[in-house]
């Protein structure tokens, strides 16, 4: 009250705030300048964002009983101004008292002083509405209510009778309210169905909640006569937010429609205070304010005394991690702390971004470096010059900020990168050489450059000179020469009459299916004795792997219901072909030493062989044909015994 009754003369400067602290103490200077904070914007409240403007006037005042104060004055001066002469200055009363002073008590839980606050600006913004509305509802508030008890009596006495425990609380709706519905539902007043509400909320456990909820229903239902059509089962059916409840629409006394909902004290503990509290219930936008709001609201409901003296305590910082900010026009801008000049020109426009070089804030040059405070009133300034660099990440704060800098500075990349290319290009040309683009892509990277386009724009931009890359270029990839002395290079057999038909040696399927196309499959080559499995192909022949194929892991993971069983037949004479690995160290006549092998072995036959030979070391690939898998392996062991082989594997 102290703070109140001194607020109008520290309005008309007949005291300043460092009397006030000497007099009356720091807790009352503070919530002087609070409300002097508040009071400096509010002229612009008509032409700015309505939820953005409630933010400013919550970062700006530091205690919760600043934002009370607002509110009760505003709801003061609502009362006093039914007869005012100046029309215009009443509905800007009536506008700032509904969009903004009523939608901070919902918040704060002040339920009664927020429906007051909704009908007097129905009041003066829409009066013949508003006249309208209570003519028609043809009683006072105070018969409305003792419609609601009479109603309310001979049920709670039902409830009563049949063992449950439970509250009920009745309301009347509001003009403002009644109004809100007509709207939304087009409908004149005998079409809205809920001019009346109760609330029965039942004391339950929670394996009873539905039963006892649809008990109380059929009570109802019993008594008076229910509107199908007004039904609404969130209870067998949850909202998506976690609302429960049961709503039926019945036709009271009087033939007067009332709405009952029937709900148990922990659904209503979620409706109020969880994820569908009233006011979202309601459809009112959700904010950052939400949780701080809502702690307020408990200590409001649950301190038995002084609970504005509970909250000298309570910082206000729900905003700490935001600032809101003015263009020269009064539109208002909310933006992360710390926002500087350029956060706030791309979220303007991202095009005002990106030509940004400064701004005017508050009347004094600013540059871009500069951190926006509370209030702020910005004008950007902005040259057709300026483009963005790649320091201005280092100075923003903004996603939006970051990622239009980073898309602007990638487009002039790829417009570098496209001029660059046309430069190397016609270089290219002019010399008539051919780039293959394979070994040019594996040039650049091993330049040093992890993206193309980087390579290019540095190319544009002078850095590199495609004369001397080419050249560069051609001697890197000019082919390399080959040793002319070598023993075993190049020598190649190929014996000419290798069988491509292996014949009938396996058994396929469980119940060995006769008459079953097969092919041995060429990446593993299996030769009678090895572990084999079957894999059906698409034209339905049946391929033979071995089981320690490369594929074979690939194949029985992604296509298990086209892999069968196989097993050879007993036919061992058939010769299959087997591929083996041999590296050693490259002897005069190594090449004849192994043939000579492998024409002494029976059942063996040499089918291909090829041999290459670099710096005194060789490679060679054979290809033999074997009747089984012990002679293959015979074999293996007698050419690991052939001087200068170091390696031979089967592959």
């Amino acid at each position: 009250m102290t703070a109140i009754g001194l607020y109008p003369f520290l309005k008309e400067a007949l005291i300043d705030i460092e009397t006030v602290k000497k007099e009356w103490g720091d807790d009352i200077a503070g919530l002087l300048s609070g409300l002097e904070a508040v009071d400096r914007f509010s002229n612009k409240n008509n032409v700015v964002n309505q939820e953005n403007f409630r933010g400013l006037l919550l970062a700006l005042a530091d205690d919760i009983r600043v934002i009370i104060i607002m509110i009760v004055r505003n709801l003061s001066l609502m009362r006093m101004i039914n007869n005012h002469p100046d029309e215009a200055w009443v509905k800007d009363v009536a506008f700032e008292a509904n969009f903004l002073y009523a939608q901070l008590a919902h918040r704060l839980g002040l339920y009664k002083i927020k429906s007051e606050l909704e009908d007097l600006s129905l009041k003066y913004t829409h009066r013949e509405i508003y006249n309208q509305i209570a003519r028609k509802l043809n009683a006072t508030k105070k018969e409305r209510d003792a419609y609601i008890k009479g109603f309310i009596d001979p049920l709670k006495d039902k409830l009563e009778k049949a063992g449950l425990s439970f509250d009920i609380k009745g309301r009347t709706k509001s003009i403002s309210s009644i109004w809100a519905k007509m709207k939304k539902q087009k409908v004149d007043l005998p079409g809205i169905y809920d001019l009346f509400a109760i609330r029965v909320i039942l004391d339950t456990p929670l394996e009873k909640e539905k039963s006892e909820c649809w008990l109380a229903y059929s009570i109802l239902a019993d008594m008076y006569t229910a509107n199908p059509a007004r039904m609404r089962d969130w209870i067998t059916i949850p909202k998506s937010n976690g609302y429960e409840s049961l709503h039926a629409t019945v036709m009271g006394p009087e033939s007067k429609w009332v709405e009952v909902q029937f709900r148990t004290k922990r659904m209503d503990l979620v409706a109020e205070k969880g994820l569908a509290a009233h006011w979202r219930y309601k459809g009112v936008k959700s904010d950052s304010t939400d949780q701080w709001m809502n702690n307020i609201r408990d200590i409001l409901e649950s301190a038995e005394a002084g609970p504005m003296q509970l909250m000298k305590d309570i910082k206000k910082d729900v905003y700490g991690n935001e600032v809101f900010a003015f263009t020269p026009k009064g539109d208002l801008f909310r933006l992360p702390a710390g926002a500087t000049v350029l956060d706030f020109a791309f979220l303007i426009h991202s095009n005002v971004g990106s030509h940004c070089t400064g701004a005017v804030v508050n009347g004094q040059h600013r540059k871009i470096t500069h951190r926006i405070a509370n209030g702020d009133t910005v004008e950007i300034l902005t040259s057709s010059a300026q483009s963005p660099k790649n320091d201005w990440l280092n100075i923003v704060v903004s996603s939006k900020a970051r990622n239009k800098i980073k898309q602007s500075l990638n487009e002039e990349l790829i417009r570098k990168a496209d001029l660059g290319k046309e430069l190397f290009n016609r270089r290219v040309k002019n010399k008539k050489i051919e780039i293959d683009e394979a070994t040019l892509m594996k040039y650049v990277t091993k330049s040093g450059y992890k993206h193309v386009n980087d390579f290019f724009a540095d190319m544009a931009d002078g850095k590199i000179d495609p004369n001397k890359f080419l050249a560069s270029y051609l001697e890197e990839t000019k082919p390399k020469t080959e040793p002319t002395r070598v023993s075993a290079d190049n020598f190649q057999y190929q014996d000419k009459n290798i069988q491509e038909d292996e014949g009938e040696i396996l058994r396929i399927g469980e119940k060995n299916i006769s008459g079953l196309s097969y092919k041995f499959a060429k990446c593993c080559n299996p030769i009678y004795g090895d572990d084999v499995f079957g894999f059906i192909s698409s034209d339905g022949s049946v391929k033979i792997h071995r089981n320690n194929c490369p594929n074979a892991l690939h194949i029985k993971a992604r296509y298990p219901y086209r892999v069968i069983n196989a097993t050879w037949s007993g036919n061992s004479g058939d010769m299959l072909p087997a591929t083996l690995k041999i590296t050693g160290k490259d002897d005069i006549g190594i090449v004849a030493n192994i043939t000579s092998v492998i024409s002494k072995e029976t059942g063996v036959n040499l089918r291909n062989i090829t041999v290459d030979s670099n710096d005194g070391t060789f490679q060679g690939i054979l290809v033999v044909a074997v009747s089984d898998s012990k002679k293959l392996t015979g074999l293996i062991k007698k050419i690991s015994t052939v001087k200068g082989v170091k390696e031979i594997q089967r592959v």
